[in-house]
């Protein structure tokens, strides 16, 4: 048989071998033990954490012909057609690929059956958010009341699109990520059965970019034994295979960076791209650098929560007192969005060069914590005695004086003919109550002198107060005089008891009789 790989060949046979789910390995061991097993369970959690497994060894212990304190034993007939996947008592279905209304159906005709070997028939619906809602719907009634032989065991990693009628029908055990210690003891021990040499540097950064998945942890040490097979695997290698940067060159470019110095952080990005190093994952654990600094100096007693060498505490102990809290959040900030951008972006290097520069030059920024990390810099220039050069475009000048608008020419009749033409229009920029009134007031004007005024006659008692209102008729006024380029006088005026009608247009009877001191008569 071909070379088997590390999480294939050292899968758990037994509930003690899964390694960081004490708390869902003893609640199932007990069930068994007590005869209480479920009908449905739900085994939630991110990738690589034992979800599957679990519900594997589950299926084997409740189908073992002589099961051990809530174990499988692994020998009988049963549970080794389980393992080796030819036993009709348990059924994988992997729901990414059988999502339809049609899977499921197929599933309600064959739970009709009993088994014909063992006690249960398990169903192990891997990812099984990927089912459709259709295919949702035909489970909820059998996942309610399925026969007494029958457990059904969901697994996902998004919990979360799962409906909440089918949540509400099983057990549900959430898996935890596994510790970085965890992991490493068992990949030493791995490989002490292997006989392969490694540092314990080298495995715990391993166990480290596993991001808490034993099973990514397993591929990642099988890449990096097969990249250097037959020698000893040291940390500088597994650097070398998953193209990542030694903590050293995070140190030397955080320094360049609170230096101010573009050139030399530059230069060493270049000597990173000629390492093959890959970009996306150098911002990270760029990332993961800076924010192991600002816990560090958050929290001097954090130094457990780092998990680093005694080495790098001490550089990062001296940086801690080189670079404010501030400012290691700007970076942490720039850094994260870059992230972002990565993984889509086709010009990686350039982003990255773009954002160590801002990094470098805080000037480039305009948001608070940028204009603190400037002040910052302006503070130490002066304290070292260095000058600082003022711009002459910084220093406000004394404004101009503002240049009068010149004044329009006054109206002529025709312009306040005019006015009463597209009153509609002038009356729509108002706006509020002024607005309303306006709309049913008449405007009118005296054609006999030719003045330049216009007589705004409300019709309702309501409008009273703005007869003397000085600011509603400058705002008029204005209006009237962008609408035609001409100046005219507005006066409001009231109208009293009478008709619109016994009003002309060129004789607004008292009003304009005071206006051009003579006797009008006015024919009926």
């Amino acid at each position: 048989m071909g070379y088997t790989a590390l999480y294939r060949k050292f899968r758990p046979d037994t509930f003690e071998d899964v390694k960081g789910q004490e708390h869902i390995v003893t609640t199932l061991k007990n069930q068994i033990k007590a005869d209480r097993i479920g009908h449905a369970y739900l085994f939630c959690g991110t990738r690589g954490t034992g979800k599957t497994t679990v519900a594997k060894i589950f299926a084997k212990t409740v189908n073992c012909e002589h099961p051990k304190d809530g174990n499988p034993c692994n020998e009988c007939a049963m549970c080794k057609s389980i393992q080796d996947g030819t036993s009709m008592n348990v059924i994988e279905i992997d729901a990414a690929s059988n999502n339809g209304v049609d899977n499921i159906r197929e599933i309600r005709e064959e739970v009709a059956y009993r088994p014909t070997q063992g006690k249960y028939k398990v169903y192990i619906i891997d990812e099984v958010h990927m089912l459709s809602t259709g295919a949702f719907n035909a489970l909820l009634k059998t996942l309610e009341e399925p026969p007494s032989y029958v457990i059904f065991i969901l697994a996902t990693t998004e919990a979360h699109k799962i409906p909440i009628t089918i949540l509400s029908r099983c057990q549900r055990y959430d898996f935890r990520r596994i510790t970085i210690d965890t992991i490493s003891d068992r990949l030493q021990e791995l490989m002490e059965k292997e006989n392969i040499q490694a540092e314990e540097r080298a495995i715990r950064y391993i166990a480290k970019s596993a991001d808490g998945s034993l099973r990514d942890a397993l591929s990642l040490l099988d890449q990096c034994v097969a990249f250097y097979l037959g020698q000893t695997l040291t940390y500088d290698n597994v650097l070398d295979v998953l193209g990542t940067v030694d903590t050293e060159i995070f140190s030397r470019m955080l320094r360049q960076i609170a230096a101010e110095n573009v050139a030399a952080v530059i230069h060493l990005l270049e000597e990173l791209v000629l390492q093959g190093k890959e970009m996306g994952q150098f911002v990270t654990d760029f990332t993961w650098y800076l924010r192991n600094l600002l816990l560090l100096k958050s929290s001097p007693d954090s130094g457990e929560l780092l998990d680093l060498s005694w080495e790098n505490m001490e550089l990062l102990t001296e940086e801690s007192g080189m670079i404010e809290s501030d400012t290691l959040m700007r970076y942490i900030r720039i850094l994260s969005d870059l992230s972002n951008q990565l993984r889509y972006a086709s010009q990686k290097r350039v982003l990255v060069e773009i954002a160590l520069i801002k990094l470098c030059r805080p000037s480039m920024e305009t948001n608070l914590d940028s204009v603190l990390d400037r002040i910052r810099i302006l503070e130490k220039r002066m304290e070292e005695g260095v000058p600082v050069m003022v711009r002459e475009s910084a220093v406000p000048e004394k404004p101009d004086k503002p240049v009068e608008k010149p004044k329009p020419p006054q109206a002529a009749p025709e312009d306040l003919q005019r006015v009463k033409k597209e009153w509609k229009i002038i009356v729509g920029q108002t706006d509020g109550m002024f607005r309303s009134f306006l709309q049913s007031a008449v405007p009118k004007y005296n054609g006999i002198t030719g003045e330049p005024r216009l007589y705004v006659e409300f019709g309702n008692n309501l409008a009273e107060h703005y007869l003397g209102n000085q600011q509603a008729k400058s705002q008029l006024e204005e209006i009237i005089e962008n609408q035609i380029g001409r100046h005219v006088d507005v006066e409001f005026i009231l109208r009293e008891n009478q008709s619109s009608g016994d009003l002309a247009e060129i004789s607004i009877d008292d009003i304009l009789k005071d206006k051009i001191q003579m006797d009008i008569d006015i024919e009926v």
